[in-house]
């Protein structure tokens, strides 16, 4: 437990850090490195896992798999500068939705779960894509944050099934709950 709160404190001064101008500019480090670099990237993706590992089922498969395949489109639109409506308040919408979701245990069909994930998904997808280098290191920069993202989706769902398995699995309400204020925190500038 300790350690985690140790990991969380060290992520926490990086928050402001989510957008671009920061670190590498391209390629796949650098696209591994930008969902670690913003505690909205991070709490949203580890919901998603925690989420689907609370369903269960073909969630745990396709709820991430929807986030990750939805991102990518969002990537490709924002790299082709197409116009995505509300991106910002579409990252931070899917931290209070997915939060609450978790919150309250919500048991959505599969299907219905994963258009969700994959409505909210695309906004972070956009702002990735949108702050992708425009050259074949783009390309990478897609891979590596796709990677990143699963990854944290593996978190997400590692979590969830440990705590259920020590019959801890309340706590992951109260981690909806925190990704709840989080998003709010963060839409009315509090964080």
């Amino acid at each position: 437990m300790r350690k985690i709160g140790i990991v969380l404190l060290m992520l926490m001064p990086t928050a402001s850090l989510a957008h671009p101008g920061h670190g590498m500019e391209s390629g796949l480090l650098a696209g591994m490195e930008h969902p670690l670099m913003g505690i909205d990237h991070i709490a949203v993706m580890i919901a998603v896992g925690l989420w689907a590992a609370l369903k269960g089922g073909r969630a745990m498969w396709l709820w991430p798999v929807a986030f990750v395949g939805m991102m990518s489109i969002g990537a490709a639109l924002g790299m082709a500068h197409v116009p995505v409506p509300f991106v910002e308040s579409g990252i931070l919408a899917s931290l209070v939705v997915i939060g609450l979701m978790l919150a309250l245990a919500a048991n959505l069909p599969v299907w219905l779960g994963a258009a969700l994930i994959g409505v909210l998904a695309l906004f972070h997808g956009h702002a990735h894509g949108a702050e992708a280098p425009e050259n074949i290191g783009g390309l990478a920069y897609m891979a590596g944050f796709v990677l990143a993202t699963m990854s944290l989706h593996l978190v997400g769902i590692g979590i969830g099934l440990s705590l259920r398995v020590i019959k801890l699995q309340p706590l992951v309400r109260i981690a909806g709950a925190a990704c709840v204020l989080l998003g709010l925190g963060l839409s009315f500038n509090f964080i």
